[in-house]
Parts: structure tokens; C-alpha cells; sequence
């Protein structure tokens, strides 16, 4: 009794945010590395064996960790290269698409990126992925699943819990 009371408290004081296990109302802000729940939308995240059968398959894997900017402050005239991104072999890699707000312009280009990614199939399967525990694969599965993308699917571990090697990737052309 004690416990469903705090927890009633909890949800009054922090609307918006989820309670462990459950889904928040709308799109997760900060901190995105944080415990995220088990469904998107009420769809379980797929297992690693899965989502393995998936990759397997053929079925088209989408990244949405976003790239690492150039950090503010450097002097002027200072070279500044971006980090490596490593993925899961053969996915595509679409910065920037799970943050819990996106400008018109990111919007507009996830869903081009989405259609070509489907050949303009929004019953086919795409798996999302960031990192493990990570509330972006789960704002990006969800915004695709809303975009109509019913065939979207969510892998909670993300490339943290993918067991081969990764790969470089470049983000798909046209990133605003």
C-alpha cells in the first residue's frame, strides 16, 4: 500500500516521466540515458535473438545516436574532427532523430530517410537502436511507429548488446 502510494505521489510530481516499466505519455526528454521501458506503444523491444533473426533476414536497422558535434569554445582556426561512429553492420545511420522534440526540417528528413529506408512500405520491418538503456531508440521508434511505420520495431540493447564486431558509419545524406 505504502510503495502504490509513493508511486501515486511520484506520477503527481513528475508528469510527463515514466514510471519503471511503464511508457510515458508522449516523447522522453533528458537525461536519454536512463532505465526505458519494455514496450514502445505497447509493443515489446526485441530480444537479441530477434533482433539477430531480423539482421539475419534482411530486415533494414536504423541508428539513431546522434552525431558528435564540434564542441563550442575551441579557438579559431582549431581543426576539429569528429569521432568515429561505430554500428551494427549494415544499418543506416540517422542522427538526431529521437531527441524528444525535432525541428520541422529533422522531421521532414527522418521521414524521407524512413520511406527511402522502406522503398515506401510502411508495413516494412525496421529496427531501431542506440545504445542500451537509451530514451532515443524509443522517441525514434515511437515517432516512426506515429509516422504510420507500423512495421517499426525497438532494440533496447542497441549496439552495446550487439555481439559481433561493429562497423564505421557514415549518417545518411542530408542530416539538417
Amino acid at each position: 500500500m505504502r510503495a502504490r502510494a509513493l508511486s501515486f505521489a511520484l506520477a503527481l510530481c513528475l508528469p510527463g516521466m515514466a514510471l519503471a516499466g511503464s511508457e510515458p505519455e508522449g516523447f522522453r526528454g533528458p537525461p536519454y540515458r536512463a532505465p526505458v521501458p519494455d514496450t514502445v506503444l505497447g509493443t515489446p523491444g526485441l530480444s537479441l535473438d530477434e533482433a539477430q533473426a531480423l539482421h539475419a533476414g534482411g530486415v533494414a536497422f536504423v541508428d539513431v545516436l546522434p552525431a558528435t558535434t564540434r564542441p563550442d569554445g575551441l579557438p579559431e582556426g582549431t581543426i576539429w574532427r569528429s569521432p568515429p561512429h561505430d554500428t551494427i553492420p549494415g544499418a543506416h545511420w540517422v542522427p538526431g532523430i529521437g531527441y524528444e522534440a525535432l525541428a520541422p526540417e529533422t522531421e521532414r528528413w527522418m521521414a524521407a530517410v524512413l520511406d527511402r529506408i522502406s522503398g515506401g512500405d510502411r508495413s516494412a520491418p525496421m529496427v531501431f537502436f542506440c545504445k542500451s538503456d537509451c530514451w532515443m531508440s524509443w522517441n525514434a521508434t515511437r515517432r516512426a511507429r506515429l509516422m504510420g511505420y507500423d512495421g517499426a520495431r525497438w532494440f533496447p540493447e542497441g549496439s552495446e548488446g550487439w555481439p559481433g564486431p561493429l562497423v564505421a558509419a557514415e549518417p545518411e545524406p542530408g542530416a539538417p
